[in-house]
C-alpha cells in the first residue's frame, strides 16, 4: 500500500476545485483531474474511493477550512455583538482570499452531490458559533428563529457581498463592510 502525501492530495483539491469550477461537475472526471493535479488516477484512488467521494470530501474540507476561519479569535466571553462581527470580518477575508473554494462549496451545496455529505459531521465544525448563536437567543439579544434563519440573514450577505461575480460594482471598503454587517445585525438583533 503507497503512503499518502498531503501535498498530492492538497494538488488533487486545488485541481478538483479549479475544473469543477471551469467546467462542471459532470465534465470534470478523474482522468481530468488527476492531469490538472499532476498525479496519476490511480493515486487519486489512494485518497478516494471514487468520483463521488472526492466531491464530496473536497466540499468537507472547504467548510472544515471556512469553519476554522470563520472561528480565528472567537472568544465566547465578549460580547455578542462583536463576536459575531469578529466572525462575519473572518468570513469576509476567507472568502476574498478563497473565492474559488467559495464558488466550488456555493455550486456543490445546490447540486445533488449535497445529498451525499454528512450534514451533522459538517456542522459540528461550526458548532462553537451555534453554541453562540443559542445563547443570543436565550439571553435575548437575537430573535429567537431557527438557526438556519439566522445564518441566511447573518452569513449570506457576507457570501454575496464578497464574490465579485454575484456583487460586481460595489467597492468593498472598510465603510461598505462596516454598513453591512450594520445592516446584518439590524436584522437579526432582538
Amino acid at each position: 500500500m503507497r503512503i499518502k502525501d498531503e501535498l498530492k492530495q492538497d494538488a488533487i483539491i486545488q485541481a478538483t476545485v479549479k475544473l469543477v469550477n471551469e467546467i462542471g461537475f459532470v465534465s470534470s472526471s478523474v482522468a481530468k483531474i488527476a492531469r490538472e493535479a499532476n498525479v496519476s488516477p490511480a493515486t487519486i484512488y489512494i485518497y478516494y474511493k471514487n468520483k463521488e467521494d472526492l466531491l464530496v470530501s473536497t466540499y468537507v474540507d472547504i467548510k472544515q477550512k471556512l469553519s476554522e476561519a470563520l472561528l480565528k479569535n472567537f472568544d465566547e466571553s465578549k460580547p455578542f455583538r462583536d463576536i459575531l462581527k469578529t466572525v462575519w470580518l473572518n468570513g469576509f477575508e476567507y472568502v476574498a482570499k478563497n473565492i474559488k473554494h467559495y464558488q466550488y462549496a456555493e455550486q456543490f451545496s445546490n447540486s445533488p452531490y449535497s445529498d451525499l455529505v454528512d450534514h451533522v459531521k459538517v456542522e459540528k465544525h461550526f458548532e462553537p458559533m451555534l453554541k453562540v448563536l443559542q445563547k443570543g437567543i436565550d439571553q435575548k439579544v437575537i430573535k429567537n428563529v431557527p438557526h438556519e434563519m439566522l445564518a441566511a440573514f447573518i452569513f449570506y450577505p457576507m457570501m454575496i457581498l464578497s464574490n465579485p461575480k454575484l456583487c460586481k460594482t460595489l467597492e468593498l471598503s472598510n465603510e461598505n463592510i462596516e454598513q453591512a454587517f450594520t445592516l446584518a445585525w439590524d436584522a437579526i438583533k432582538f
